[in-house]
C-alpha cells in the first residue's frame, strides 16, 4: 500500500514538475467581454504598507502567475495595464489565492496613453511633432494636449515660462535657470520658433472643445517573449526624487543620482530600504541636482553636479564626497557639468567630463587637480547649435563625445589633444548617451533617429538598428554579456532588447508611465537583469526577463 502511494506521488511530481516544486502564490486568468482571454495584460500587486510592487504579464491564453518567492501572504492592491481597459470589480486580492480578473472598457482611455501614443495620434509633420521631444524631460505630452491655451497664450506666457526652467524640473519641483547656454540660438529666430510652435500646440490641445479632433491611437499589447518577464518597482521616499541614473554594484546594491536634489541614493533591493547621502551646494541660489552616475575601477562613484558646476567623487569606503570646481573663468552662470566619466582613469590618472553651458569637454588631473578644456565647436558658424551631451572614454582613456544637436561622434586623443569628428549615417539623429564595451565599440542611442547605434572606434565604422515604432527615441544604450543591446525611452514606456547577432528585438512594456534616462544591465544574474529609474514616478524599476 505504501509503495503504491509513493509511486503515485512520484508519477504526479514527474508529470507536473514546475507546478509541484514552485506553486504560484497568486494566479488566475485575464479576460474581457470584447476579447475573451487577453494576452499582454500587465498585472501588478503591492502589499499593504509596502514600497515594492511586483508585476507579471498574461500569456497567450490569458493566464498570469506570480512566483511563490515574490509575494508573501497578505492583502494586496491590484492594478492592470492594458490600453483601453481597466479592472472590473475590487482592486484587492489576498495571497495565496486564485482569481479571474475581468476587464472592462476604460472610462478615460486618454489618460492611459504614453507620450509616444499621443505623438502617433496627433496630426502634424515630423518637424512639428519633434518639437515635443524637448518637453517630455519635464512632463508628459498629456499635460499639453489637455490644456486649453490658444496660440497667443502659448506664445506670450506658456513657452517663455517653460524656456526658463532647467532640464531637471518636474511639476512637483520646478527650478529656474540662471543663464542661457552660450551656444543657444538668439534673437528673432527664437521668436519665430515660438510663433510656429505656439500655433501648432493650439491645434492639438483641447482648446474650447470637449474632446480632441483626432482619433487616439494605441500600440499593441505585449505578446510572445515580451510577456515572459517579471518587474519589480521600488518606491522612493519622496515624489520629488528623480532617479536619473541607476547602477548596481558588485554586492547587488542599487545606487541612483537624484536629478533635482542634492542627494546620492542607495537602495537595497532585498528590503526596499533607501538611504540618502546629502551633498552640500557650492553655488547657493543655483539649480540643484545630479545627472551622470558612473563608477571607477575601484567601485567609487562619480557624479556630475550640473548647475552647481562640480565634479563629485563618492568614496564608498569612507562614505564621503570629494569635489572639484571649474577654474573661475569657466565657472560661468551657464556652466553645467552633467557627465563625469572615470571608467579608464586608472590608465593615466585623469577623469573626463563635459560642459553643457558652452559645448566644452574638460579633463581633470587627479594628482594636481588641474582641469584642461576643449571647445571643439568654438569656431562653428554663427547660429549653428552644438550640445556635447555625453563623454565616454575608451580603454586607453581617449574621450569620445556625442553632439546632441547634430549627428557627430567626436574623439579627443588623450596624448595629443587632437579632436576628430565622425559623421553618423542618419541625418539629424541626435546621439545622446552610451557606453564603451570591452572591444572599444561605442554603443549609443539616437534620440531623434529612432536607432540603436554602434561606432567601432578601431575601424571608424558605424552600424545602426532602427527601433520601432516612430518616436521610440532611444536615450541610452548598454550592451550585456550576451551581445544584446538594451535601451529605454522617455516616450513609449518600453524597454527594447536587441540581439545584435540576428537583429531580433523584444519590446517590454513597463507597468506604468516611466520616464527612462540611463539604462543599466546587471550581468551577474542569469538571465541578465535590466535596471532604470522612473524619473517622473519617484521609483527604481527592475526588469527580469525569463529567457
Amino acid at each position: 500500500m505504501r509503495f503504491r502511494h509513493f509511486l503515485a506521488a512520484l508519477l504526479a511530481a514527474a508529470a507536473f514538475p514546475s507546478h509541484a516544486q514552485k506553486p504560484a502564490t497568486f494566479s488566475g486568468t485575464v479576460s474581457s467581454v470584447e476579447e475573451g482571454a487577453m494576452e499582454g495584460v500587465l498585472v501588478s500587486a503591492k502589499k499593504a504598507g509596502s514600497t515594492i510592487t511586483v508585476t507579471v504579464v498574461s500569456d497567450a491564453k490569458g493566464n498570469y502567475s506570480f512566483p511563490a518567492a515574490r509575494l508573501a501572504p497578505g492583502k494586496y492592491s491590484l492594478k492592470v495595464r492594458a490600453a483601453g481597459y481597466e479592472l472590473e470589480g475590487p482592486a484587492v486580492a489576498y495571497v495565496p489565492s486564485m482569481r479571474k480578473l475581468v476587464l472592462k472598457k476604460a472610462s478615460d482611455p486618454a489618460s492611459q496613453l504614453s507620450n509616444g501614443e499621443w505623438l502617433a495620434s496627433m496630426p502634424g509633420t515630423d518637424a512639428q511633432k519633434g518639437q515635443l521631444l524637448n518637453c517630455v524631460g519635464c512632463h508628459t505630452v498629456e499635460r499639453i494636449v489637455r490644456s486649453r491655451h490658444d496660440a497667443e497664450t502659448f506664445m506670450k506666457t506658456i513657452l517663455p515660462r517653460m524656456q526658463g526652467y532647467v532640464n531637471q524640473s518636474i511639476p512637483q519641483h520646478p527650478q529656474l535657470r540662471k543663464a542661457e547656454r552660450l551656444m543657444e540660438e538668439r534673437g528673432d529666430q527664437r521668436v519665430q520658433v515660438y510663433r510656429s510652435t505656439a500655433e501648432y500646440l493650439a491645434t492639438i490641445n483641447l482648446g474650447e472643445a470637449r474632446k480632441w479632433s483626432y482619433a487616439l491611437t494605441t500600440l499593441p499589447r505585449p505578446s510572445g517573449r515580451a510577456t515572459r518577464v517579471i518587474y519589480t518597482e521600488y518606491d522612493l521616499p519622496r515624489e520629488t526624487i528623480s532617479p536619473h541614473d541607476v547602477i548596481v554594484d558588485a554586492g547587488g546594491i542599487a545606487w541612483y543620482s537624484s536629478f533635482g536634489e542634492q542627494n546620492l541614493g542607495r537602495l537595497d533591493p532585498k528590503t526596499g530600504i533607501v538611504r540618502e547621502f546629502p551633498i552640500e551646494t557650492s553655488k547657493p541660489g543655483f539649480p540643484t541636482g545630479l545627472l551622470g552616475l558612473r563608477a571607477d575601477r575601484d567601485g567609487n562613484l562619480w557624479l556630475g553636479n550640473m548647475y552647481q558646476a562640480r565634479i563629485l567623487k563618492f568614496d564608498r569606503k569612507m562614505q564621503k564626497f570629494v569635489a572639484w570646481k571649474l577654474p573661475a573663468e569657466q565657472d560661468i552662470d551657464a556652466a553645467q557639468l552633467n557627465m563625469v566619466s572615470p571608467q579608464a582613469s586608472h590608465v593615466d590618472g585623469k577623469v573626463w567630463t563635459q560642459n553643457n553651458g558652452f559645448a566644452g569637454v574638460h579633463r581633470l588631473d587627479l594628482a594636481s587637480g588641474r582641469i584642461e578644456t576643449w571647445e571643439p565647436f568654438k569656431n562653428a558658424p554663427q547660429g549653428e547649435p552644438h550640445n556635447i551631451y555625453d563623454v565616454i572614454p575608451d580603454s586607453q582613456n581617449n574621450a569620445y563625445f556625442t553632439d546632441f544637436r547634430q549627428r557627430h561622434i567626436g574623439r579627443i586623443d588623450a596624448k595629443t589633444g587632437e579632436v576628430k569628428l565622425f559623421t553618423i549615417p542618419t541625418p539629424a539623429s541626435a546621439p545622446r548617451r552610451g557606453m564603451m564595451d570591452a572591444q572599444d565599440r561605442l554603443w549609443f542611442g539616437e534620440y531623434r533617429g529612432d536607432r540603436i547605434a554602434m561606432f567601432d572606434t578601431k575601424t571608424g565604422q558605424f552600424r545602426e538598428w532602427p527601433v520601432a515604432p516612430r518616436w521610440s527615441s532611444p536615450y541610452d544604450v548598454t550592451l550585456d554579456r550576451n551581445e544584446e543591446a538594451w535601451t529605454g525611452s522617455m516616450i513609449t514606456d518600453r524597454v527594447t532588447r536587441l540581439d545584435t547577432k540576428t537583429g531580433g528585438m523584444v519590446d517590454y512594456l513597463l507597468p506604468r508611465t516611466t520616464n527612462i534616462r540611463r539604462v543599466f544591465v546587471d550581468n551577474s544574474t542569469t538571465p541578465v537583469t535590466f535596471w532604470a529609474g522612473s524619473n517622473h514616478g519617484a521609483s527604481v524599476v527592475k526588469l527580469e526577463p525569463l529567457d
